[in-house]
């Protein structure tokens, strides 16, 4: 097997599929490998699942079995690693979680959910009334029968993010064009070996893609299987607020977030949006709920309200590495793309130029759906 230098010498060429935040990380580490990377985007960066993400990094109660809670921890540790290396450039707001629930069944499910995750190492705690008013002395909880707190759990803007990303993948080289929307895969001796878009063709060593529900047409192009189902989410978003949230609110039926600019981020809850559309009265909807905890809000303004689509795998788990069918196509799509970016990004740069086999990865294979 060669080597990681002798692989980085042969300057791979590597097309990426998708300028969302999954793309412009995996973009970002192969390029500052030496990879010649081209990231096409059908219409520009971040217009899918990015944006609309509520981007809560976490590796909390719904990330089960182990393996894939320690693959979102891993995650969270790959945006700790990226702020040290981009430093100020990159705004992550570590304030930690708050969860709590209203007494009864949703109690004690929490409180079994802690004890669990405790069980796991994550730093996640069960606190009282005090520790709570101190820690949202801007909330209102309402019937506190448990909560807890979650100290390494992180969020940020989705698309600044984004944008620092692309923006040291430029810097060491990769080039992104967008609107270029990809229309077939060239494939000779069971290779891609190049990729039409609308912008011309591209001769390609690998094939990466990373274009979130768009995912699963590509894929199909190669005749390989990337089954996602439907998943909308919606959110309401404010005009920037005097500094209110320090941490991630996870309420009794809303999650509520602030971000760096005053911006007030809320939705329901990450099992699905009942619209299909982003209509300003769901987000007056989802702006009153969050005013139930959030009494500060009452005099907030409803700047947009967003319907994005989760990229959420038919098992709910993610799918990535290489396929079976055609050995130099990359598959990388996910729910917690957010969180596990930046890992996968790196990740993924080992196993395309250094030929790895990483460990974290193998329940997660395409092949599980040939």
């Amino acid at each position: 097997m060669a080597t990681s230098i002798g692989r980085a010498a042969t300057r791979d060429r590597v097309v990426i599929a998708g300028a969302g935040i999954m793309g412009a990380s995996i973009g970002y580490h192969l390029a500052r490998r030496g990879a010649r990377v081209t990231i096409v985007e059908k219409e520009r960066p971040g217009a899918g699942a990015t944006q609309n993400s509520f981007a809560w990094i976490n590796a909390t109660f719904s990330k089960q079995p182990r393996s894939y809670f320690e693959l979102n921890l891993a995650g969270i540790a790959g945006w700790r690693r990226l702020s040290l290396e981009f430093g100020s450039e990159l705004q992550i707001q570590w304030g930690g979680s708050v969860e709590w629930a209203a007494p009864g069944d949703g109690a004690r499910k929490l409180l079994a959910s802690v004890r669990h995750h405790e069980a796991w190492g994550y730093p996640t705690r069960l606190i009282d009334a005090a520790s709570m008013a101190s820690l949202f002395p801007a909330v209102s909880p309402g019937p506190v029968g448990a909560a807890c707190f979650s100290e390494i759990d992180g969020t940020l803007d989705p698309m600044h993010a984004l944008n620092v990303l692309l923006a040291r993948a430029r810097a060491a080289g990769a080039e992104v064009q967008h609107p270029c929307e990809v229309t077939g895969i060239s494939i000779s001796g069971g290779r891609v070996k190049a990729v039409e878009t609308t912008q011309g063709s591209m001769e390609a060593d690998y094939f990466v893609i990373a274009a979130g529900t768009g995912s699963t047409r590509l894929a199909r192009m190669a005749e390989v299987h990337v089954p996602l189902k439907e998943s909308p989410g919606a959110l309401a978003h404010t005009r920037p607020l005097k500094r209110l949230l320090d941490h991630v609110a996870l309420a009794p039926g809303a999650t509520i977030k602030q971000n760096p600019d005053g911006r007030i981020v809320t939705g329901t809850d990450f099992g699905g949006s009942p619209v299909t559309e982003a209509a300003r009265e769901y987000g007056m909807t989802l702006l009153g709920n969050a005013r139930r905890f959030l009494p500060a809000l009452e005099s907030a303004e409803l700047e947009t309200t967003t319907l994005g689509h989760r990229v959420l795998p038919l098992d709910e788990y993610p799918i990535v590495g290489f396929t079976g069918r055609c050995p130099n196509l990359y598959i990388a799509a996910m729910h917690s793309g957010i969180t596990l970016s930046p890992l996968i990004g790196q990740l993924a740069a080992m196993e395309i130029l250094d030929g790895a086999d990483v460990d974290l990865l193998k329940p997660y294979r395409p092949s599980r759906f040939a």
